[in-house]
Order: structure tokens, then C-alpha cells, then sequence
């Protein structure tokens, strides 16, 4: 990925296999969420692909990439502060409600009362699942920082994601909420089954919940293996880790 003279991405090749929970690591500016943009569309690469089951992602209009299994949170809050909660997570679930038209948008006809009524018990359950379904009226700039991020979580959630991208779930948060964090997304993984890449900066945070972590630094990847693996490269520890 080129801006200008500029290479933020440079070669870097890796996968998360189903079923995976994989951590991107690295310094700041090191391109982790320049490849969450990449991945999800935002931007169009310089050079190379990405693939989902075999498909490129890059072949997927930018809006239509939730339509096949990709959804993602972001490092600042993404959400609409003038909707409630609920609204908010309703968002996530579009493409189940829309498509149907201008006719069943402006006309109550069953099937279209019956896919809404559908997409908010969907929204109502995904609230529920983090812990803010006696908050789903409420406007949701009222909610301090740490909930905001879990309603985006339940946004994204609400799409029935088959990978969700997740940048910086722990950023900005007290440690009590890291940990409550690190026991939610274990759980998005194990009872949803989700398979999740997650941008994180809090390395206990990151060694404690991943299956495998990637390291990026200047762009490249250069490790990549299991957090105990990772902990001993010795590039990562002088690019980003530091000696012990």
C-alpha cells in the first residue's frame, strides 16, 4: 500500500484460518490499521490481494464487504451519538432489512414488519450478549467511553461476521474494563465461534487472549507465531517489545 512515496504496507502476507482468534502487533505507525482498511476497503492496495475463501475481497464493493462475512470496530468510535443504543446496533443488521425497496420502505407490508421485527430481537440479543440490554433506549453519547466500545462491538456482531476485525478493543479503557474486555472477546470466540484479527497495544492483553500473533514494523511483517514464540523473536523485541 503506496501514498505517494510513501510504502505503509510492504509485502505483507499472512493468514487466520476459521475458527482463529490472531493479534496484529507493532509500533505505532508500523501500518496495522492501514491494513484494516485495506482488508475492509477502505483502501484499494498498490499492489497484491486479499482473499475470503478463496475470493477476492478486492473484486466486493467497499459497501458490500459486511455482505460476506467481514465487519470491524474501529480505534475511535464510529457511532451515531444522536441514535439510542438499540439504533445504534440496529445499523449492524442492514442488510437483512435492506434491498426490499422504496415500496416496502414507505408501505407496511408483512415481510418487510417481519424482517425489522427480526433484526431487533437480533440487535435486542446482541445487547444482551454484551452486558447492555437495560441500556438499549438510552442515547448512546450518554454512555461512558468503555461501554461505547461495546455497543460497537454489538453492532458488528449484530452482521453475523465471519471474521471481525478489531482495532484497539482495550485502548482507552481502565483495567478493570481491559480485563472484562479480554472475558468478552473469549467469549465472542468460543460461544459465537467467531474468528476475530484484533490491533491491540496492551501486550498483556494480547499474549492472554491470542492464538497467534503478527508483527508489523515500518510496514513489513517481521514475525509472526505463537505469543510465547513472538515473545522471544529477537526482532521483535528490539523493534517493539524491548529486552527484559
Amino acid at each position: 500500500m503506496r501514498f505517494g512515496g510513501v510504502v505503509a504496507l510492504d509485502r505483507v502476507s499472512f493468514s487466520v484460518d476459521a475458527g482463529e482468534l490472531v493479534a496484529l502487533i507493532g509500533p505505532n505507525g508500523a501500518g496495522k490499521t492501514t491494513l484494516f482498511n485495506v482488508i475492509t476497503r477502505v483502501y484499494r492496495p498498490s499492489a497484491g490481494t486479499v482473499l475470503i475463501d478463496g475470493r477476492s475481497v478486492l473484486s466486493i464493493r467497499p459497501h458490500n464487504v459486511i455482505r460476506h462475512g467481514l465487519a470491524r470496530t474501529f480505534q475511535n468510535l464510529a457511532l451515531f451519538r444522536s441514535m439510542s443504543v438499540l439504533e445504534n446496533v440496529l445499523v449492524g443488521d442492514h442488510t437483512q432489512t435492506h434491498g426490499s425497496g422504496w415500496l416496502q420502505a414507505s408501505v407496511p407490508l408483512p415481510s418487510a414488519t417481519s424482517a425489522e421485527a427480526a433484526s431487533r430481537k437480533r440487535a435486542l440479543e446482541m445487547l444482551a450478549f454484551v452486558g447492555l440490554a437495560a441500556r438499549a433506549h438510552q442515547p448512546v453519547a450518554a454512555l461512558p467511553f468503555g461501554l461505547q466500545k461495546r455497543v460497537e462491538l454489538a453492532r458488528a456482531l449484530v452482521s453475523r461476521p465471519r471474521l471481525l476485525l478489531l482495532d484497539e478493543p482495550a485502548g482507552g479503557i481502565s483495567h478493570d474494563e481491559v480485563d472484562a474486555t479480554a472475558r468478552l472477546l473469549r467469549r465472542v470466540h468460543t460461544e459465537l465461534g467467531v474468528t476475530m484479527l484484533l490491533v491491540e497495544h496492551h501486550m498483556a492483553f494480547v499474549m492472554g487472549i491470542s492464538n497467534r500473533v503478527v508483527v508489523l514494523d515500518f510496514g513489513k511483517k517481521i514475525g509472526e507465531g505463537t505469543p510465547a514464540e513472538v515473545q522471544r523473536n529477537p526482532a521483535v523485541i528490539e523493534a517493539y517489545l524491548g529486552a527484559a
